[in-house]
């Protein structure tokens, strides 16, 4: 069997491989997007299509949407002509439950997938019919963090983005551009109110979405080709929305025991592929079961009912506290203390790490012990139930194959939210001593000693990609594992650093500790576990403002 239209007509045949179809009319569906569309999502990857195709299926399901959802790649074209056009726009989702059984899903809310690429005049034309469209509730992202930045670490504008600025909305390249350039159309034409609606794992994503893009618009102000009209139509918070979100869903590369199991089944080319801009991306999908969507309720041109399909609607202030929750406390820091230890250690899994005594002991230590004294409850959702989810179900789950080394990307950008927020919390806290933290200076010392591109056996280490990664291996230069006297004097700079760690920590009071941490995982070979079985495990002597590490007592 291939996972085409035409296939799943055989219902049978799909039962038979434990595969549940779509329960709506798909081709309806689409004629009515056609007609009638309500809603275009940028970005047309695993999150889009495993979670957010999959909340519209629901709908559709339920009888409460007759439209489905037209899927726009912002980065990379080949998605759409080798995973949806061959597939008919279908998508296989794989859930792994953490028994080691998968539900399998064909998703079928997508009604088209297309290019966003102003040089395509095929697809941006569907593009501009759909913004031109008065029926059209809402747009929606999930282009990663970095697909809003218009400037590098400089400040410079990035060449897609210059490239906008001069040249207009014509040729628009960068994904704001792009955006901006299709929001004029619907200016020039219906003029109808939109939500715009970031759903990227980040922290005021709305706020972020909405600053590139009028961003733009300004830019092409100045030079004349959009009218002062547009740019207070796009700045009118009643007629175009930008709310804020919270996402939380793992859904990790391709993972070959899945392809295998479809193959197994008789669900035929499932193979992933790599394109020339190095998605790896399947047919399939596979990820996590547990998923969290919480979204500011601001929809000027009405919206399909996301909270039928298990969204949370809410205000503005209950998002920001949700996602505070998970980012500063709950999951992400949790996440990079795994990342950074499990790429020392030579692990490949996340579960596997969980298995770690050391490991587990630790994100136990940063999540409960050290977090939630300072967590941010949000109101819909019980933080304690949230990270006993986190540490019991979802992080040990044998069957998600996710990588410390995917979760180690862009460090640099995330700890100043997964710990520099906990670290202020104490700092400003009357009745908590930033000084007594531990597991979160073991963390940042880890990383540092991580950058060093060296595992904990002294092989060398292939780094992820972070865009401060050249920069502070350079301020780290001639540090060297097995000279802990080559560290003198390098990471002072680098910690009082409020840019890396949203505070200084020497002015925190942890520096000290953490450098002693780093020297001490600088002593040669499997001095990382060391030093890491010794603080979980209380072995070193603290007091307030170091460690004071000690041989074990035999």
């Amino acid at each position: 069997m291939r996972m085409t239209l035409e296939a799943i007509r055989d219902a049978q045949a799909w039962q038979q491989a434990h595969v549940k179809l779509p329960e709506f009319d798909v081709g309806a569906m689409r004629t009515a997007t056609e007609r009638n569309p309500v809603w275009v999502h940028f970005g047309a990857g695993n999150i889009f299509r495993g979670f957010i195709a999959a909340l519209q299926q629901r709908l559709l399901d339920q009888g409460l949407a007759e439209s489905g959802i037209i899927a726009a790649e912002t980065f990379d074209y080949e998605i759409i002509d080798r995973i949806y056009r061959p597939y008919d726009n279908l998508t296989m989702m794989v859930s792994l439950c953490p028994d080691g059984s998968m539900e399998r899903e064909i998703v079928a809310s997508i009604a088209k997938g297309v290019k966003a690429d102003t040089y395509d005049p095929e697809s941006f034309g569907d593009l501009k019919r759909a913004f031109a469209s008065p029926s059209l509730q809402m747009i929606s992202f999930t282009i990663t963090e970095k697909g809003y930045a218009l400037t590098d670490l400089k400040g410079n504008p990035l060449p897609a983005a210059a490239h906008d600025f001069e040249n207009g909305p014509d040729t628009a390249r960068h994904a704001m551009g792009v955006t901006a350039a299709l929001l004029l159309e619907r200016f020039r034409t219906c003029r109808a109110p939109l939500a715009v609606v970031s759903m990227d794992n980040c922290s005021h994503n709305g706020g972020k979405l909405r600053s590139g893009i009028v961003t733009v618009a300004q830019e092409w102000q100045k030079r004349g080709y959009v009218t002062a009209d547009f740019v207070d139509w796009l700045t009118d918070k009643g007629t175009v929305s930008f709310p804020w979100t919270m996402i939380d869903k793992i859904t990790p590369r391709p993972a070959r025991e899945v392809e295998e199991a479809l193959e197994a089944d008789g669900i035929e080319e499932m193979t992933p592929v790599i394109t020339g801009r190095n998605t790896y991306i399947a047919p399939f999908v596979n990820a996590e079961v547990p998923q969290y969507l919480v979204v500011e309720d601001r929809f000027p041109n009405g919206r399909p009912a996301l909270e039928k399909a298990g969204v949370y609607m809410t205000d503005r202030e209950t998002v920001n506290r949700t996602e505070r929750m998970k980012v500063t406390t709950c999951l992400n820091p949790l996440h990079t203390s795994l990342a950074v230890f499990g790429c020392l250690l030579g692990y490949d899994r996340i579960a596997a790490e969980m298995k770690d005594p050391d490991l587990k002991r630790l994100v136990e230590i940063v999540g409960y012990e050290e977090g939630m004294p300072v967590v941010t409850h949000p109101g819909i959702i019980d933080p304690m139930e949230f990270i006993h989810e986190v540490i019991d179900r979802r992080l040990p789950n044998p069957f998600i194959p996710d990588m410390p080394q995917r979760i180690a990307t862009d460090s640099s950008q995330k700890i100043p939210v997964r710990f520099g927020e906990t670290i202020k919390a104490y700092l400003s806290s009357e009745t908590l001593d930033a000084r007594s933290l531990t597991a979160i200076p073991l963390v940042i010392a880890g990383w540092l000693r991580y950058l060093l591109a060296v595992d904990d056996e002294g092989r060398p280490m292939q780094l992820s990609s972070d865009p401060m990664l050249e920069k502070l291996q350079a301020q780290l230069a001639g540090v060297k594992l097995g000279e802990p006297e080559s560290a003198a004097g390098k990471l002072a700079p680098i910690l009082s650093n409020p840019v890396l760690f949203g505070t200084d920590l020497t002015e925190a009071g942890l520096a000290v500790k953490i450098e002693e941490m780093f020297v001490r995982m600088l002593a040669g070979p499997g001095a990382v576990r060391e030093t890491l079985h010794m603080v979980v495990g209380g072995r070193a002597r603290k007091n307030p403002d170091k460690y004071i590490f000690e041989e074990e007592q035999t």
